[in-house]
């Protein structure tokens, strides 16, 4: 089997007439969704409970967009067993077969790509550029681990042994629980269970309660494929009732995560603990938070530049990345020089439900929005200025202000604790030294950006600057697959760099065969 060289699956160019009518009709096909309600779907079984699970706009909070069922223990368990049962046929499947599955899906998605992007507008509050590079994202993924399987299925290169015939060969691990998150609800989601599926594993997949109706459309087209009843099991409910079940179940083989850093540590912590028959020890991969920095050097190629990307990377999907920058690092030369054209470039910005496809739409629910609330509070009470922003706004939706907060402490709380909201912190440095080492001052690593024109500071940033996705002289988001393989150090989590060509492996083991011969 032989697949074309990887390329990126473009974006959307908005700006052309025809482009811009074809996802505002998109946008009103997927609102003949909101009235259905979804079952759980176990080895091809639907099931319906009493307690509904309903998923809203956060741009209008009164919008219902899919109603969905709230999974009880048995399921969780019946979707498990059905897994693992599974697992014993698909693994034989041929590897050519299984990446076949992958190729046809991200076909699919290619031709209804904007019915995808616009049900992420709705449920969870992107504006068009936003979700169509989340849909992009998916396809990527699908594309990009489809060849690389085809590279894994060769075998590891081994040295020759006379008097033997020697291999060494990947085989799949067994059940993965895949539980990603809401705010890249697609590509995150697809990334992680076509990985898992491509590799020989099958899979529970436990959508974000933020975002299960964008789950479900991906559900339907691995249905719409044929791919086969129990590979994927679909199973959405409330982490309280069924997710340490499914984490600590001892069938379960591996935990494919990304969320919080708090919930990632109590996955890691309950996947350690042996279970009762469990044989083997769970592997987590699991991608978590970030406090991330863009380090501002008084030596500038373009001030304005860095000042764009700054505010590109604070405040694009309203801060809801683990990659946004939510400090920027300034040194005192041109500190004051700087904030001030901060406010000025996000004065630009415009906050409006997203359907309207403004710069900025909601936070994703009320209780973030209250969390994103009591953080700009904390920062004023710990000695930081306002200078732009710093409001909520709208009974409709959950809306915030990008808002700026200048001359905050290295140490303070919101220059150490993932906010996950459009707040950025601007700290003053001495220098470019001092500054490198208030940007390592965190227990997270996950992205982080320098501008400077020195080339020794970029060495230096380089070598020093701990992060697992380092940019420089550009913004610290927009990671593509293939080109940026993802993954923090530290808190960020296990550094999985998913998009890359490890990323495979660690949902495979490898298996050395030596077989004597004359």
């Amino acid at each position: 089997m032989k697949l074309s060289k990887f390329k990126n699956e473009p974006f959307t160019d908005f700006s052309k007439k025809k482009n811009s009518q074809e996802f505002a009709k998109a946008l009103e096909k997927v609102t003949s969704r909101f009235k259905k309600e979804y079952p759980n779907t176990i080895g091809g079984e639907k099931f319906y409970t009493d307690r509904k699970h309903y998923s809203y706009n956060p741009s209008n909070k009164e919008e219902i967009v899919g109603v969905f069922q709230k999974g009880t223990a048995e399921m969780a368990i019946k979707a498990i067993e059905i897994a693992n049962n599974t697992f014993h046929e698909w693994k034989n499947v041929p590897v050519k077969t299984r990446v076949k599955f992958l190729v046809e899906a991200a076909k699919r998605m290619r031709k209804r790509k904007h019915e995808f992007s616009a049900m992420m507008v709705y449920e969870v509050g992107k504006n068009w550029a936003e979700a169509d590079g989340d849909t992009a994202e998916a396809i990527d993924f699908m594309e990009y681990y489809a060849r690389e399987m085809l590279r894994y299925n060769e075998g590891m290169s081994v040295v020759s042994n006379p008097g033997e015939k020697n291999k060494c060969e990947y085989i799949p691990l067994g059940v993965g629980v895949v539980i990603p998150p809401w705010n890249f609800p697609l590509a995150i989601l697809v990334g992680m269970t076509t990985a898992a599926v491509v590799t020989g594993n099958t899979v529970v997949l436990k959508p974000s309660s933020d975002s299960p109706a964008i789950a479900q459309m991906f559900f339907e087209l691995l249905e719409e494929i044929k791919l086969p009843k129990g590979v994927v099991n679909f199973l959405v409910g409330d982490g309280s009732a069924i997710g340490d079940l499914i984490v600590t179940h001892p069938l379960t083989r591996f935990i494919s995560f990304t969320g919080s850093m708090e919930v990632g540590l109590r996955i890691n912590e309950l996947a350690a603990k042996k279970q009762p028959s469990q044989i083997w020890i769970k592997r987590v991969v699991a991608e978590m938070g970030g406090k991330d920095s863009i380090l501002v050097d008084s030596e500038l190629i373009d001030f304005n530049d860095a000042v764009k990307g700054t505010v590109q990377s604070a405040f694009g999907y309203q801060g809801q990345k683990c990659s946004a920058c939510s400090r920027v690092i300034v040194d005192e030369r041109i500190y004051e020089k700087f904030c001030e054209a901060l406010v000025e470039e996000t004065k630009k910005l415009k906050v409006a439900p997203a359907k309207e496809n403004p710069n900025m739409g909601p936070v994703i629910n009320e209780r973030s929005k209250n969390s994103i609330t009591e953080y700009i509070k904390k920062a004023i009470d710990e000695g930081g200025k306002i200078i732009h922003g710093g409001m909520d706004y709208s009974e409709n939706g959950y809306f915030i202000q990008p808002t700026i907060i200048k001359d905050v402490e290295r140490d303070a709380t919101i220059a150490q604790e993932e906010i996950f909201g459009p707040v950025l912190a601007v700290i003053k440095s001495k220098n470019f030294d001092d500054g490198l080492s208030i940007a390592n001052n965190t227990v997270y690593g996950l992205t982080g950006a320098v501008y400077t024109k020195s080339k020794k500071k970029l060495e230096k940033a380089e070598r020093d600057f701990f992060v697992g996705n380092l940019y420089l002289n550009r913004k610290c988001t927009g990671a593509l697959v293939g080109v940026h393989p993802f993954g923090g150090f530290n808190m960020s989590g296990t550094d999985s760099k998913a998009g890359g060509r490890d990323y495979l492996g660690l949902f495979m083991q490898a298996k050395s065969i030596a077989q004597k011969v004359k």
